[in-house]
């Protein structure tokens, strides 16, 4: 098995990142991973510049990421690995076994002729799509209503707005215009990415619930759980929680609310697509709504999380990673009628320009156990 690392900086099209929690963001910097064994090839990526997220910085990433590619033994075919992956990755930061993750269940469903939801179970393996949401980030008012109005035009009808980031009578305002311009067209979100104070959220959902919100994103930080699950059980508004979500205990807490709070699924916190397929199937059969999303990734990242959206039809999906990124060196995943769609049918669905990407370092010495 060869190995091969690559990296890209990607740009959104008219489009500029700013959340709460992670201030302006220029571009995405993203890390591949090709396997490849002789017989076929497989890639994952994984987004390096979210320490706003996991508090893990892009070196400590690629140092983990250098570390499990030296160590592991790569000798086995990609089924075999991709059946001990869990065990074999568990050492590793979770942005690391996301990475190896994807590449493998890539490579094993292209080598088996299926899509990797075919290969985890799904009684139709293509044509892999799901509907998804878009986000509104912080932006001046003119541009995000003309942002809103460029969404709902292509047949995205779900919005989430981000706020938290100004006052919270801008947030106020950024909603009542979507309300006046689209009525009930479109299904609306918020997303405050823990900003507010538990002492701060009954009253600012108060505000909020004449909106007619689907969910509220986590309005308080994960550092207060007791107070989480007080609050959700008061709220005018359904409560998703994202940033309370990185670990199969954190599942174990949402569950043990008994639907009090919704969970939000992202594979780069849970470590890849077999953790998140677990949790996911784990909350449905408690009867607890969940969502399948994302970061903002480049097209790899988006078609792994569309696989699982697919594969476990979440009441909720946030797959609009990769949509009006202009330099992403893998293609694949198409954007139209407020919906997300894999072009081929097998893997993960995509396609892998190295000639667009930087090469940083080529493993080709497994270790012998």
């Amino acid at each position: 098995m060869k190995a091969t690392l690559y990296r890209a900086d990607l740009h959104y099209r008219g489009l500029q990142l700013h959340t709460a929690s992670s201030g302006s963001i220029p571009a995405l910097e993203a890390l591949y991973l090709v396997l490849d064994d002789g017989h076929g090839s497989g890639v994952g990526e994984v987004r390096l510049n979210i320490a706003y997220l996991n508090g893990l910085s892009a070196e400590q990433v690629m140092a983990d990421v250098r570390l499990s590619l030296t160590n592991e033994d790569w000798s086995l075919p990609a089924a075999a690995l991709l059946e001990r992956s869990e065990a074999m990755l568990a050492p590793y930061l979770a942005p690391t076994r996301m990475l190896i993750d994807l590449a493998l269940h890539d490579m094993a469903a292209t080598q088996a002729g299926t899509s990797v939801a075919g290969l985890l179970g799904s009684p139709t393996a293509f044509p892999v799509a799901s509907s998804t949401n878009q986000t509104l980030f912080w932006s001046p008012p003119d541009i995000f209503l003309q942002q809103a109005e460029a969404y709902v035009d292509r047949g995205f009808t779900a919005l989430k707005v981000r706020i938290g980031i100004g006052t919270p009578e801008q947030d106020i305002q950024r909603l009542a215009t979507l309300r006046d311009r689209f009525g009930d067209r479109v299904h609306l979100a918020v997303d405050a990415n823990g900003q507010w104070a538990p002492e701060q959220a009954a009253e600012r959902l108060r505000a909020l619930a004449p909106f007619d919100l689907s969910y509220v994103e986590q309005p308080i930080g994960p550092q207060w759980p007791d107070e989480i699950a007080r609050l959700a059980e008061q709220s005018p508004i359904p409560w998703m929680l994202d940033e309370s979500v990185s670990s199969a205990a954190d599942v174990d807490r949402v569950i043990a609310l008994e639907g009090k709070v919704w969970a939000h699924l992202k594979l780069v916190k849970l470590g890849g697509i077999a953790p998140t397929v677990r949790a996911a199937r784990r909350l449905s059969d408690a009867g607890i709504p969940f969502m399948i999303g994302q970061m903002n990734e480049g097209a790899a990242a988006t078609a792994a999380a569309l696989q699982v959206a697919y594969l476990t039809q979440p009441l909720y999906a946030e797959l609009y990673g990769a949509d009006g990124i202009t330099d992403d060196p893998v293609s694949g995943v198409t954007y139209g009628q407020g919906r997300v769609s894999c072009s081929s049918s097998t893997g993960l669905g995509i396609h892998f320009d190295a000639d667009r990407a930087v090469f940083i370092q080529e493993f080709t010495n497994a270790k012998r156990g």
